[in-house]
């Protein structure tokens, strides 16, 4: 139940957080020569994070020449698969959920629903772990390559101690953050979930048969054993018993010792 409530939920947490951003970082160039400078250079970059793609245009400080510049680094592959893993993560959930509440028989329906589920959820738990690290990477690349002090280097007017640059803002990464964090949780709870998949499988029911039936003989020879035991003690202890009294025949020769005894006499 709580997969099918949660995976939905934090798949579209996971997509919506990295595959909706867009931001952007500001600087300043204040040259010598103050109409040459430019005091706001925004710097625009969005999803998929082609970042080498992402170019601009800032003063030299040397007359009106400009300086044509671009980002470093490209993370779009990581950042495109991890969004592709959480949509169909999605869609995949939404079928679950719709299966398991209206499809139930079919789903048991010679076990092949429970199987097909398991095999899933193992594929999609791998999926969440990889695309999360890599994501993970990838947004520890563009949180560097958008840094307002490594942007600065790349300008050639910045590297003049007469010329002031500095960061009028940084970019807020803050909703990123939130995407790893929720990818490494439908990791965990995909992995989670592969326990309870496994219980609805054929595999479960025959692993717990095989370990039932040695348990039912060894119990059942034990009880045969203990009968067969109870009833030779007690067979043998009624013939005890018959061989201790005393025999007819006996009791019989008693009373001729003293009838021979009085004939003599």
């Amino acid at each position: 139940m709580c997969m099918v409530i949660f995976a939905p939920l934090f798949a579209i947490f996971a997509f919506a957080t990295c595959g909706g951003y867009s931001g952007g970082l500001r600087l300043s160039v204040d040259c010598v020569n103050k109409t040459e400078s430019n005091l706001s250079i925004d710097i625009a970059f969005a999803y998929p994070f082609r970042l080498h793609q992402v170019t601009f245009e800032v003063p030299t400080c040397e007359g009106k020449e400009r300086q044509r510049l671009a980002l470093i680094g490209d993370s779009s592959s990581s950042a495109e698969f991890f969004v592709t893993v959480a949509v169909f993560a999605f869609l995949y959930s939404l079928a679950a959920t719709v299966v398991y509440i209206f499809f139930q028989n079919k789903y048991r329906e010679n076990n092949r629903g429970p199987l097909i589920d398991f095999i899933v959820t193992v594929v999609f738990s791998f999926l969440w772990l990889v695309g999360s690290s890599a994501w993970a990477k990838g947004l520890s690349d563009v949180k560097v390559a958008t840094d307002p002090k490594e942007v600065l280097l790349l300008m050639s007017a910045c590297k003049q101690p007469s010329n002031k640059c500095m960061a009028v803002h940084s970019p807020v990464m803050s909703s990123l953050n939130t995407s790893v964090v929720f990818g490494f949780l439908n990791f965990i709870l995909w992995a989670g979930n592969i326990w309870f998949v496994f219980k609805e499988t054929g595999w479960h029911s025959s692993g717990q048969r095989y370990l039932s039936d040695p348990m039912e003989k060894h119990s059942s020879s034990y009880n045969q054993g203990g009968y067969n035991q109870d009833s030779y003690g007690s067979s043998g202890g009624y013939g005890q018993q018959a061989s201790l009294g005393p025999s007819s025949d006996e009791f019989g020769q008693q009373p001729s010792g003293p009838t021979s005894f009085t004939n003599q006499i």
